[in-house]
């Protein structure tokens, strides 16, 4: 990687040499993806705050390792109310696996985001998902693929690209490339540090037919309430769910009275490449 990328924390620098380095798939995959602007939609009308629930057997922010068989802990998420799962297939930082999500897929029927590290294009035919993660902070360096050509790549297999930013240089970019699902990660990777400001700072910048999602951070009833006044159309929320009864976490962070984003995308907004 080059040098605008010095300021790296060590373990996120190791994970994107690593991520880099990964061999990609030679078979071009299809995706037919299941709305998530539709369950954000769905998750509102129900009563529900739309949220992410997130499958992360580890990570390096993150102390000990979870090893509960993955459908099931899918499935208990589901059933206490999340509008969509995200599934780590990053394998050896976060215990992720292209298989743990293919099994995760075809048990569930909400939306599946696959979150690694896709750098390259070959990278995204790994593994059908509904959503792909790609890391603004990430792409246009040396040794990767620009967001351009992978948000486009995305579109052309189906995906439904989720633009991670955490600046404004970031967000101007994703925009640029005509996103229509943002991530604002509220985790600084350079830092590993948390501040739930970082979204109040850059939502306001984001036009209102965008899906917004808040990313890291949210673990109590203030912190959603907090986001979603914020503008979040939904919460990416892993360590709050994972750490315990998942189910019961869920529930806990999906049925608090929490203010409407007030600015969800059109639920007909289609993913065409530009």
């Amino acid at each position: 990687m080059d040098a605008s990328d010095d300021d790296l924390a060590p373990e996120v620098r190791s994970i994107l040499d690593a991520a880099v380095e990964r061999a990609g798939d030679d078979t071009r995959i299809a995706v037919d993806a299941r709305s998530f602007p539709e369950a954000v939609a769905a998750a509102e009308a129900d009563g529900r705050v739309p949220v992410v629930a997130e499958i992360k057997p580890t990570s390096p922010t993150t102390e000990g390792r979870r090893d509960d068989d993955p459908v099931e802990l899918a499935r208990e998420m589901v059933g206490g109310g999340a509008a969509a799962l995200s599934v780590l297939t990053e394998p050896d930082f976060f215990g992720g696996s292209i298989e743990r999500l293919e099994r995760i897929r075809e048990a569930v029927d909400v939306p599946v985001l696959r979150k690694d590290f896709v750098v390259h294009e070959s990278q995204l035919d790994a593994v059908a998902a509904d959503l792909v993660l790609l890391i603004a902070r990430f792409l246009d360096a040396e040794g990767t693929d620009s967001l351009s050509v992978l948000y486009d790549a995305a579109l052309d297999r189906g995906f439904q690209p989720l633009v991670e930013v955490h600046t404004r240089e970031e967000l101007e970019r994703a925009l640029d490339v005509g996103a229509g699902m943002i991530g604002i990660n509220n985790r600084d990777l350079g830092r590993l540090e948390v501040d739930l400001g970082t979204f109040e700072r850059l939502a306001p910048r984001v036009p209102d037919d965008v899906t917004l999602v808040a990313e890291s951070g949210v673990a109590t009833a203030a912190d959603v309430r907090r986001m979603r006044e914020a503008g979040a159309d939904a919460l990416l929320i892993g360590t709050a769910i994972m750490d315990g009864d998942v189910q019961a976490n869920t529930e806990r962070l999906t049925t608090i009275d929490a203010p409407n984003a007030g600015r969800r995308a059109d639920t007909t907004t289609k993913f065409t490449t530009r």
